[in-house]
C-alpha cells in the first residue's frame, strides 16, 4: 500500500538512453535468461514459491474486509474491537449484515465525479513552480527503466490540492451545495464503491499489461497469475504522454481526499458535539503538513520504491483506491465519533514528538538528495561528508561506480528517514488516547510495511553491491534505532 515513500539510497548512475521500442505483439515477453539478468535488482519478483503464492490470497481474500471493518467498529461499537467481539458472539447473520453499509448509486456517482475531476486537474499545465519560489514542478524526467524509457512527469500535485481545497472552502462559505459533514457521512457507502473501484483498475491493468503495455520490455510476468495480478506486471501504464497510474493513482484520489476526509470529520464532530477537539484540530494539522509535504516534493517522489521499482498491479490499485482513504485519515475518523480532549500537556508533547520525527525524515532526505549531485564536494555541518566508493554492474553489461553515505543522519542507521517516518506516525496515534486499539493500528501497519521494504531494499542493494555493501553495513550497523536495531 502506498502513501509513504520510500528513496533510494545510492546515487543514479549516468546510462545512455535507448531507443524506445514499443509493443508489436500482444504475447507476453519470455522470461528468458537474458531478460531475468537484466531486471536481477529491478522490481518484483520473477519466480514465485507455494508459500509466497498462500500470502498472495490470503491478501486479495482479507485485505478488502479491513477498511470495512473498521468503518463498522468505528461507527457502530464506538471504536471499540471489545464491543465488535461481543457482538459477533451474540449476532446472527442477519444481525452482522445490518452493521454493513449500504451501495449507494448516488455517492457511485459523486465517486466517479470527484475521480474525474481529479484526472481534470492532472492534465493542466502546472503554474505554481512560476510563482512558488523552490517549488519544482512541471514536466520532469523520471528514472530510468530497465528497458532504457525515461518517462516524463507533469508535476501539479500541489496545484491541484490548491484548487481542490479552495472549491471545498468556497462551497462552505459561498455555494452550500452540500454539508461538509456529508463526505465523512459518506464514507460507510464509499468503502462498497472503493473496493470494487481497485479491483476493476487493477483488472485494467493487468488486462493492460497482457494485451497493449506501453512498453513490453518493462514488463514482468511470473508465470503465476495471482501474484502477477496483486504485484503487478507492468511497470509505467500509461495513458497518452504524461498520464502515469502509479503517480496519479497514488497521489490525487486517495491522498487529495485524505485532508478533505479529515475536514469532513471535523465538520461532523462539530455539528455533533457543539465544538472541535484539540485532537481533532491537531491531527488535521498534522496530517496536513504531511500532504502538502508529499505534493510539495512530488518531484522528489519520482525516485522513489513506489515509482523506481514497483510494478502497478492491485498491491498498488487497490491500496490508492480502498486502503488509504480509510487507513490513513483513521484518527480523524475515530475521533468524530470520540471526541478526546487533550490538554496543553499532551497536545505540545505530541506536537514535538511530530515535528521531530517529520524534520528527521525531511533532513535526512535533504542530505542523501544533495550529497548525491556533488558527492566529492558535499559537507555536513562544515565537514566533508564520508561515504564508501562501490560499483555494479548493470543490464547494458557495463560496470557503473556509485557511492553509500556514511556522515550525517546516513551515519547514524541506514534507514533514518523511516525512524523519522515512524514518529510521525506514532503522533498520529496519540492523538486518540488509549481508550482503544483501533486508531494503533496504523502505527502497527507503518512499522510492518517500512521494515518488510528495508529487508527488501537491502536485500537488492546486497545483490546490486555485493562485498561494497557489506563494508557500508559494518560503517553502519544500525537500521533504524542506533544502538537497538
Amino acid at each position: 500500500m502506498t502513501g509513504k515513500t520510500t528513496q533510494r539510497r545510492t546515487a543514479s548512475p549516468k546510462a545512455k538512453k535507448q531507443s524506445p521500442k514499443k509493443q508489436q505483439s500482444p504475447e507476453k515477453p519470455a522470461a528468458d535468461k537474458q531478460s531475468k539478468k537484466d531486471f536481477k535488482n529491478w522490481g518484483r519478483a520473477w519466480q514465485v514459491s507455494n508459500l509466497t503464492l498462500l500470502g498472495c490470497l490470503f491478501i486479495l481474500v482479507v485485505c478488502p474486509f479491513i477498511p470495512t471493518i473498521f468503518y463498522i467498529t468505528c461507527h457502530h461499537f464506538g471504536g471499540s474491537f471489545t464491543n465488535l467481539f461481543n457482538f459477533l458472539l451474540t449476532t446472527d447473520m442477519e444481525g452482522l449484515l445490518d452493521k454493513f453499509p449500504t451501495f449507494s448509486w448516488q455517492t457511485t456517482k459523486f465517486y466517479f465525479m470527484w475521480v474525474a475531476f481529479q484526472i481534470i486537474l492532472n492534465t493542466l499545465p502546472d503554474i505554481c513552480h512560476f510563482i512558488i519560489p523552490r517549488y519544482v514542478g512541471g514536466i520532469r524526467d523520471g528514472a530510468i527503466t530497465p528497458a532504457g524509457q525515461i518517462p516524463k512527469y507533469n508535476i501539479n500535485g500541489l496545484q491541484a490540492w490548491i484548487i481542490t481545497h479552495s472549491l471545498w472552502f468556497a462551497n462552505i462559505y459561498y455555494f452550500k451545495l452540500f454539508r461538509p459533514a456529508e463526505l465523512f457521512e459518506r464514507m460507510g457507502s464509499l468503502s462498497i464503491i472503493c473496493n470494487i473501484s481497485g479491483y476493476l483498475l487493477a483488472s485494467f491493468a493487468y488486462l493492460k499489461a497482457c494485451t497493449f503495455p506501453n512498453y513490453s520490455e518493462d514488463c514482468k510476468f511470473s508465470g503465476s497469475l495471482v501474484y502477477d495480478y496483486l504485484m503487478g506486471v507492468e511497470f509505467h501504464p500509461r495513458i497518452g504522454t504524461f498520464f502515469d497510474f502509479k503517480l496519479f493513482f497514488n497521489g490525487r484520489p486517495g491522498i487529495v481526499a485524505w485532508t478533505l476526509i479529515n475536514l469532513s470529520a471535523a465538520s461532523y464532530q462539530l455539528e455533533t458535539y457543539g465544538k472541535i477537539t484539540d485532537s481533532m484540530i491537531l491531527i488535521n494539522v498534522l496530517h496536513a503538513i504531511y500532504v502538502v509535504d508529499f505534493f510539495w516534493n512530488e518531484a522528489w517522489y519520482l525516485k522513489t520504491i513506489d515509482i523506481c521499482h514497483e510494478h502497478f498491479g492491485w498491491y498498488l490499485a487497490w491500496g490508492d483506491l480502498a486502503w488509504l482513504p480509510f487507513i490513513y485519515p483513521l484518527q480523524a475518523l475515530y475521533l468524530a465519533y470520540n471526541p478526546v480532549e487533550l490538554g496543553d500537556g499532551r497536545f505540545y508533547a505530541i506536537l514535538i514528538l511530530a515535528l521531530v520525527g517529520y524534520y528527521i525524515f525531511r533532513a535526512s532526505n535533504k542530505q542523501k538528495d544533495a550529497f548525491r549531485k556533488n558527492p566529492q564536494e558535499y559537507k555536513i555541518g562544515g565537514v566533508s561528508a564520508k561515504y564508501i566508493k562501490c560499483s555494479f554492474l548493470a543490464s547494458d553489461g557495463k560496470r557503473y561506480s556509485s557511492t553509500l553515505l556514511t556522515s550525517g543522519w546516513w551515519g547514524v542507521g541506514r534507514h533514518m528517514n523511516y525512524t523519522g517516518d515512524l514518529m510521525g506516525s506514532l503522533a498520529y496515534c496519540l492523538c486518540c488516547g488509549f481508550d482503544h486499539l483501533l486508531p494503533y493500528f496504523y502505527i502497527i501497519y507503518m512499522s510492518i510495511l517500512l521494515l518488510h521494504r528495508i529487508y527488501r531494499d537491502e536485500d537488492r542493494l546486497r545483490a546490486k553491491y555485493g562485498d561494497d555493501w557489506n563494508k557500508y553495513t559494518t560503517a553502519v550497523p544500525y537500521r533504524l534505532l542506533p544502538g537497538i536495531y
